[in-house]
């Protein structure tokens, strides 16, 4: 798990932090764990190494912030719109905040927030049923893209059916309470929140047991470095099939492509036709791999911006047609940032869309941006 703690430091507000061992830790290496400052990482998601790639890299893991605090406390008002500003910057990440402090975000939500930041997931801190009733209807109203409940620890068995009907609700993770004198969970309880996800189709993930867990009716004392994996050896997470709409992950970037005069203009020529028939969908596919990773890829290239020929070979057509020619237009364009190494992931997607428009191309004529709801 990748995390990013740009401030340390919390108050207790509820039941479920009665023994929260980050604030016991906080309390015991820093003399006072309410005092709330920022950390040597304020600046991490923007810092770089000498090779000027960033030191946070995600590998399609996504960042939880403020573990060490809690992202919406009062005593970081002054901080937080530096962080909106880094998760706008760095769209290559997933981010995922942890909070108790429900009643606080509208207000502290950027002026350019809109309907949500893509990259951003709130996740809903709910120990009991007490502060479920309370925070998760608040958490149904805010503007987040992804929004999901965390019952962790959970003191008692929770209903939440009625929160999982609104639609709202992506994800629903159980745990239980770790550390010394700490509250039982059942798995009972657990069960429970699992077959109310089942029922509205809601992922559920059971992350980790803690330390005193009862499963038909006995006792289980569980060391902390067993608990995860006691939890997965149960087996029980549930993620629901997505139902296929007929869209693809390129619908919206080949629409904006196809606005620009020039890119719409783009057409290959016999010789690219030719050689394209010869070497297959495959084939093509296989050198896409190879010129993405030398041209486009890498963290630094002394030629950014003139890399990519207009024409002699399919995906040099395409990569224009699709701004995908250099690491500028696919930071413009496909919010990649430029300046480190691509990770497998956006090769994979670069290379994609790029064998997407080609497809599209040959099924209608010469027109690789007008979509194919026809199978292929």
């Amino acid at each position: 798990m990748m995390d990013w703690n740009p401030w340390h430091g919390c108050r207790k507000i509820s039941e479920g932090c009665l023994n929260c061992t980050v604030f016991g830790r906080n309390e015991r290496y820093r003399g006072d764990g309410t005092r709330v400052e920022t950390t040597k990482d304020f600046h991490l998601p923007v810092m770089r190494r000498k090779n000027m790639v960033f030191k946070l890299v995600s590998l399609d893991n996504p960042i939880y912030v403020c573990l060490t605090s809690d992202f919406f406390i009062e005593d970081a008002d002054k901080w937080r719109d530096y962080a909106w500003n880094i998760f706008r910057y760095r769209k290559d990440l997933q981010f995922r905040i942890i909070t108790k402090r429900v009643e606080r975000i509208e207000q502290c939500l950027p002026k350019n927030w809109g309907p949500g930041y893509m990259n951003v997931t709130l996740v809903c801190s709910c120990e009991n049923q007490k502060r479920t009733d309370e925070r998760v209807p608040i958490l149904l109203d805010l503007p987040f893209q992804r929004k999901e409940i965390l019952h962790e620890p959970m003191l008692e068995s929770i209903e939440i059916e009625r929160y999982l009907e609104s639609g709202e609700i992506a994800a629903v993770t159980c745990g239980g309470e770790y550390g010394k004198d700490v509250r039982i969970c059942k798995y009972d309880w657990i069960l429970h929140t699992r077959e109310q996800c089942l029922k509205h189709n809601v992922e559920f993930r059971f992350k980790q047991t803690g330390s005193k867990f009862i499963k038909n009716k006995r006792m289980y004392r569980i060391e902390r470095n067993l608990q995860e994996s006691q939890a997965q050896k149960a087996n029980i997470d549930f993620v629901p099939e997505k139902e296929d709409d007929g869209t693809t992950p390129f619908d919206s970037p080949l629409l904006q492509c196809s606005k620009s005069p020039y890119r719409s203009s783009l057409r290959l020529s016999q010789e690219e036709i030719a050689y394209y028939e010869k070497r297959g969908f495959d084939g093509i596919r296989r050198e896409a791999f190879d010129i993405i990773r030398a041209n486009i890829a890498p963290a630094y290239i002394k030629n950014d911006g003139r890399q990519t020929p207009d024409s002699g070979h399919p995906i040099y057509v395409s990569q224009h047609a699709t701004a995908s020619c250099c690491r500028k237009c696919i930071q413009k364009h496909h919010q990649i940032p430029s300046g480190r190494k691509m990770t497998e992931t956006e090769v994979n997607y670069i290379v994609d869309l790029n064998m997407e428009w080609l497809k599209r191309y040959f099924f209608h004529g010469g027109n690789g941006f007008k979509r194919i709801k026809e199978p292929y």
